[in-house]
């Protein structure tokens, strides 16, 4: 196998931060809180996009990027159309991966676990903060679904602004929530020659976990 060399030389040195054992929250939602809102105060772009790993039932893979949502002590929620193909993977292996890269601050999180359907209420009120445009397109897209063209989406679109001329575009039956419940979280800071921090924690059970440092 042959590497270029413009690749195989990148690399970079870790030397932002540290992460200690006897630092962090014994609850990883309160330590995953704590992150995100460091990554704020840094001003991060879109530090709430995170790549989500699914999986078919024979455990063919697939990843994108989404955006996360909510978090509370429940789990981590994105939205979606339900129809699309990380909709239909988790209907058939509800188990899935998220991994959230902040190369500015030399971190990252990942997580694991079961997933479920988030409310049909807290679809509605976040399917309604949405901008019009969004909301339209919800229903417009079939999302995953193979189109002869571009002009196809735009004149579906079109179709759906004609029906929802007052703005007030319903929830659309096949759009809504998922919540990713974690059984594992692990949190990842870089260090310098690659003996990076590992924090995971693992559930035992309700809300017990047990922390443990991964070696790099």
């Amino acid at each position: 196998m042959t590497i270029p060399s413009s690749i195989a030389d990148l690399r970079r040195e870790y030397a932002h931060a540290r992460l200690d054992e006897r630092d962090v929250s014994p609850d990883p939602i309160v330590e995953f809180a704590r992150w995100f809102d460091q990554t704020q105060e840094a001003q991060l772009p879109e530090p709430n996009a995170m790549t989500l790993a699914t999986a078919t039932a024979a455990g063919a893979p697939s990843a994108r990027i989404v955006l996360l949502k909510a978090f509370d002590d429940r789990g981590f929620v994105f939205f979606t159309d339900y129809r699309s193909r990380k909709g239909a993977e988790l209907e058939a292996n509800p188990l899935a991966a998220l991994v959230f890269y902040w190369g500015e601050l030399e971190r990252q999180v990942r997580i694991t676990g079961g997933v479920t359907l988030a409310s049909r209420e807290e679809s509605e009120q976040y399917f309604r903060s949405r901008p019009l445009g969004s909301r339209l397109g919800a229903w417009a897209s079939h999302q995953s679904r193979v189109i002869p063209g571009r002009a196809v989406l735009e004149a579906d679109l079109r179709e759906v602004g004609s029906r929802f001329t007052e703005g007030d575009v319903p929830l659309p039956p096949h759009w809504g929530g998922y919540r990713v419940v974690p059984e594992a979280i692990e949190f990842w800071q870089g260090r310098e020659s690659r003996l990076h921090d590992r924090i995971r924690y693992v559930r035992e059970g309700g809300r017990r976990w047990r922390v443990e440092r991964l070696s790099p």
